[in-house]
């Protein structure tokens, strides 16, 4: 563990409705790398900008846009992280876009984040749900071991693989803890790991996909959890390209893959949206920072069509609207320069 150096990130949290046409996604911040041009200029359109890793979207009863922030850090205490080392801070939030009057608000702030120092590859508010007007509920993630959250960052640690629930005010509190129903029941029997990420709230009853865990998880109202399904390893073949990078194994080797679900939905049993956040796989994301992302519409009878090919970037979210668009978290694992695209039909 290090104590970090203090450093302060500047973002202006904007909604507009702008056409994307040649409009290019703000780079990464700190190293200025470059995010693709938006493509299909006629159906993209930029409602939210200058947002902190954001990740899950939904809309809530209000019929406003509700957008999880996972923050960028802070100038706390720093430890070894999945991406590298993560520093803590209290820079999570929820935002609220407005989509009638084109404004956007955190409505709630000062949530725990762990993030990079540039604070990219955020860790805090992954998803949130509504049942009900001020009856919301988000996710804190942490990813790794639940024991390692108070050995690495103390008292504060015990923040993250929690849930939490927010009322129409914004104001918030921290409820149930995963990680410790991780550590004590390990439901799939392999290495303890937990990361909750997407929620879907439910009449008297939250569902949670639990991406260290590799499970589904049920959360009564009183706090009672329980396992609703877990998702097994699957053999995968390692890509080609990466011979030059020692250690790594040969092309085509089959290799034990995590499930990591990232995301849970009630849906009408008719197309299905399915997000990519690096189309391409990881190992080209980290290596050759290809974060192009891909938006799929599946169909019942199993046919595949990518959506607005080319205009994603580490996309985290996505959500349908009233009014038939497509509504992307995008940028999602950086700070500052998140977004939220509405895609037209």
């Amino acid at each position: 563990m290090s104590n970090k150096k203090n450093f302060v990130l500047s973002c202006t949290l904007t909604a507009l409705a702008v056409s994307a046409a040649g409009l290019l996604i703000i780079g990464i911040p700190v190293s200025a790398k470059k995010a693709p041009t938006l493509t299909s200029p006629s159906t993209i359109t930029v409602v939210a900008t200058g947002l902190n890793n954001p990740r899950g979207i939904n809309f809530g009863p209000d019929g406003a846009l509700y957008v999880a922030e996972a923050g960028s850090g802070g100038s706390g205490t720093c430890a070894p992280g999945p991406e590298g080392e993560r520093c803590y801070g209290t820079s999570g939030s929820v935002t609220r876009v407005d989509l009638r009057r084109e404004t956007a608000t955190r409505v709630a702030s000062g949530i725990p984040s762990l993030a990079g120092e540039d604070g990219s590859f955020a860790t805090g508010v992954q998803d949130i749900s509504f049942n009900g007007l001020g009856n919301g509920a988000f996710t804190l993630g942490w990813s790794g071991d639940p024991a390692d959250r108070t050995i690495q960052f103390g008292a504060e640690g015990a923040n993250f693989a929690r849930l939490a629930r927010m009322n129409a005010r914004g104001k918030w509190g921290i409820d149930e803890d995963l990680g410790s129903f991780e550590a004590a029941t390990n439901p799939t029997g392999d290495e303890e790991d937990s990361n909750p990420y997407g929620i879907l709230s439910l009449a008297g009853k939250r569902i949670v996909a639990d991406a260290g865990a590799n499970d589904l998880l049920e959360v009564s109202p009183k706090g009672n959890v329980s396992v609703l399904a877990v998702f097994p390893n699957r053999l995968g073949a390692m890509p080609p390209g990466f011979d030059f990078i020692p250690d790594l194994p040969p092309a085509g080797t089959l290799l034990d893959m995590d499930a990591v679900p990232t995301s849970v939905a009630l849906g009408p049993d008719g197309s299905m949206y399915v997000l990519e956040i690096a189309k391409n796989g990881l190992l080209n994301a980290f290596i050759f920072n290809d974060w192009t992302g891909a938006l799929i519409r599946l169909a019942p009878d199993g046919t595949r069509t990518e959506i607005a090919a080319g205009a994603l970037f580490a996309p985290g979210g996505v959500a349908v609207g009233s009014d038939g668009a497509l509504y992307v978290t995008n940028n999602s694992i950086f700070s500052c320069t998140g977004q939220v695209l509405r895609i037209a039909p």
